[in-house]
């Protein structure tokens, strides 16, 4: 195709070949795997170290020092092609590889490939976007995109790595490239009639989990995290968090089991969080070794004493939760009034009472209830001290929401130094829950029915000006799966366009209207969006995206009408990957989480 020192060009349906200028360096092939479409053509190339590459009129051409990924794009109507220069001799043949594909966050995005044989309905499709000098040199001012991005041959979208045999493989990569990966492989298991090929399916990014770990210790350094399992008990974020150091709260037998299962957590860094305990599973902590749980009531007491008499008790109190989602003082804490009787009957039984727990309510919006909080519990540690106990633990339960945490973490700072400034002897923990998980998981849902006005042909569309719902989408998850925080949890969730029409892109002047968005089940019940705004183009295949899915979602999910629960792929994308996989795998390597 071309020709000593003339730069190569993807053609439709050609293979590419690359001629190096020297004449004494070896001819480099790219063999295109892909039929390149007239005129959205995109693919991808690796190019190894010791080459340098430059672009015809680019102002600033790029130097490669280690093995980087390029999207390579030709527009027939358009000479202006890819050169490539290279230093080294020894330059191996070439395979294509898809390139990773992000959100338009920067002005130069990414590019994705298109395979007639597997992916054929997903394409590129017209994205206005403000082109950079290197980009406005390759390309026209039509609305095509590239850019270039690391590749490291121990890191790229494609890896997968098997750390426990038990779970699934660890990818690498953004988590926006498996969800459209996710979407693709969907398509092609649909053109080969697999039963339930469109199945909703979760992305969690562990490297997210342990960005919110990292957060935590640079602004609570003195708390120790004792992660709430009933909040997402996924068994990647229990290991990758063990692997951390925090500790556990636990509500059930199951949940103590789950995570001592895993091994290498030693029973101290669990609380057994549940002031209403069945006695069997209060004998079943003692036999786990799990001395540390919570009382709010004299029957608790008695029954601690006859089933673990050794336990470390923590007194829980009632706080104001009023300013949160899911407010608990309704059931749980006992009222400060009450504590000095509690703390009489404890001793009477013999028991250690070694703390004070409460918790302001998940989801709390407003941290200065801490304040309020730490008050409390320090006149529960002097009632303590008058009934004979020193106390050594200091729970400040969780409600640790995501945009607040920095300020809830400086009134709790605050406060603790001024009701606790010697606590030298002092343990202090804490329960967060949806603070390490809610971002990471993201949640992808395919339209499989639609229920829309039957036009005829002289009638316009429904206005797009009204605020009632025009249509009706029904996608494969819902209220009954891991849309059961909306009912549970009280949460509103705010769906998106994954894909319509096979494309990834939806320019933002797409019109809309209102709609409504259901889940699958035959219940009236289930609804995920009573009223959204989506594009009037949305189409029955076409997938819908929701962010923020991890805290109280799949743990809560049921099988109702017989469909079953979303599956999870797991990656680690961004800051923090590595971390993730180099403390997974050490972990494992002391022969945990196996």
């Amino acid at each position: 195709m071309a020709g000593n020192g003339k730069a190569a060009r993807f053609r439709q349906g050609f293979d590419l070949t690359v001629n190096c200028t020297d004449e004494r360096a070896k001819q480099v092939h790219f063999q295109m795997n892909t039929k390149i479409e007239p005129h959205t053509a995109s693919s991808t190339v690796v190019i190894g170290s010791s080459c340098f590459l430059a672009v015809q009129g680019a102002r600033n051409p790029h130097l490669l020092t280690k093995p980087e990924t390029f999207a390579v794009l030709s527009r027939p109507d358009r000479p202006r092609p890819w050169r490539f220069w290279f230093e080294s001799h020894n330059i191996p043949e070439i395979s294509m590889s898809r390139l990773e594909t992000l959100p338009a966050i920067n002005p130069i995005d990414f590019s994705i490939s298109s395979s007639p044989d597997t992916y054929a309905q997903f394409r590129e499709t017209n994205i206005p976007w403000a082109t950079n000098a290197l980009a406005g040199d390759i390309l026209s001012p039509s609305p095509l995109r590239a850019t270039a991005t690391t590749f490291s041959a121990h890191s790229h979208d494609n890896r997968r790595e098997t750390i426990f045999p038990s779970l699934p493989p660890l990818l690498t990569g953004h988590p926006e490239v498996h969800l459209r990966n996710g979407i693709m492989n969907a398509s092609r298991l649909a053109a080969a009639h697999e039963p339930d090929a469109e199945k909703a399916f979760f992305v969690a990014d562990l490297s997210q989990v342990y960005r919110q770990h990292m957060r935590w210790k640079a602004c609570l350094p003195e708390i120790q995290p004792f992660y709430a399992v009933k909040c997402n008990p996924d068994p990647y974020v229990i290991r990758l968090l063990a692997s951390l150091g925090t500790g556990f709260d636990c509500a059930s037998n199951n949940e103590i089991s789950q995570v001592l299962d895993v091994g290498g957590i030693d029973p101290s860094n669990i609380i057994f969080a549940n002031p209403c305990k069945a006695a069997s599973f209060v004998r079943n902590a003692a036999k786990r070794g799990v001395d540390m749980m919570t009382f709010d009531n004299a029957d608790e007491l008695y029954k601690i004493a006859r089933a673990h008499s050794r336990a470390k008790c923590v007194v829980r109190i009632l706080t104001d939760d009023s300013k949160s989602l899911c407010a608990f003082g309704i059931k749980f804490g006992a009222p400060l009034v009450t504590v000095p009787g509690l703390l009489a009957k404890a001793k009477e039984l013999s028991l250690d009472v070694v703390g004070v727990s409460f918790h302001v309510g998940s989801g709390c919006y407003d941290p200065s209830v801490y304040m309020d909080a730490i008050m409390r519990a320090r006149a529960v540690f002097d009632m303590g001290k008058e009934a004979g106990y020193e106390f050594k633990v200091l729970d400040v339960g969780g409600g640790f929401e995501d945009t607040l945490f920095e300020q809830a973490a400086t009134v709790l700072t605050q406060a603790i130094d001024r009701h606790f400034p010697d606590r030298r002897h002092i343990r202090i923990i804490a329960e967060p829950g949806r603070f390490y998980v809610s971002k990471a998981f993201r949640l992808a849902a395919n339209i499989i029915a639609r229920r829309a006005p039957l036009l005829a042909p002289s009638q316009d569309s429904p206005d797009a000006n009204s605020d009632q719902p025009a249509v009706m989408y029904y996608i494969n998850d819902g209220v009954y799966g891991a849309f059961n925080c909306i009912l549970f949890d009280h949460q509103v969730v705010h769906p998106y366009v994954l894909s319509m029409n096979g494309s990834f892109h939806v320019s933002d002047s797409e019109p809309k209207h209102v709609s409504s968005v259901w889940g699958p089940t035959c219940d009236s019940i289930d609804c995920v969006a009573p009223k959204t705004l989506l594009p009037s183009a949305l189409q029955v295949g076409d997938w819908l995206g929701f962010d923020n899915m991890g805290a109280y979602t799949v743990c809560a999910a049921s099988q109702f009408n017989g469909f079953e629960v979303s599956n999870v792929i797991y990656t680690t994308g961004g800051v923090g990957s590595n971390e993730v996989q180099n403390t997974l795998v050490s972990f494992a390597a002391e022969g945990h989480g196996l």
